[in-house]
């Protein structure tokens, strides 16, 4: 069971709070660069294999990379500022990050095409998104975001 927010009292601000917010950002940040690797990469330069599974990725896809990296790296930015927007903003990261691996699972060439690290990358990125989101969460419940 979920406990309403209202459920908690304002607590003393923790000093582990800055480590999890400097490291979401940094996850962040290296999501983007990814994301602007991805889109500038002239597919000529990647190995043949990489090259079929860019082609086979449907376009929506690159949309809800973006989605995933840039709410992610501003609702990163908020816990930094201490602030409450960062909670649907890395909630919003999190869905597109499960968006973004999704043809995975669902595009029948794609998932002939993946390999075993892209299901392990799966995995780790969403598990990461879901850890920011819950720490804003959390941090949200503590009152440590206005």
């Amino acid at each position: 069971m979920i406990m309403a927010e209202a459920n908690y009292a304002p607590q003393p601000l923790k000093g582990w709070y800055w480590l999890g917010a400097i490291a979401t950002l940094a996850f962040m940040v290296i999501g983007v660069l990814g994301y602007l690797a991805t889109v500038t990469a002239d597919p000529a330069s990647v190995p043949a294999d990489q090259q079929a599974l860019m082609a086979a990725m449907p376009k929506w896809q690159t949309a809800v990379y973006a989605i995933a990296v840039w709410s992610g790296l501003v609702g990163a930015i908020g816990l930094l500022l201490r602030r409450r927007f960062a909670v649907p903003l890395l909630l919003l990261s999190l869905i597109g990050a499960v968006g973004t691996f999704l043809p995975f699972a669902i595009v029948p060439r794609v998932r002939e095409l993946a390999t075993e690290s892209n299901g392990v990358a799966a995995v780790i990125v969403v598990g990461l998104c879901w850890t920011s989101f819950w720490f804003a969460r959390h941090s949200a419940q503590r009152g440590w975001l206005r």
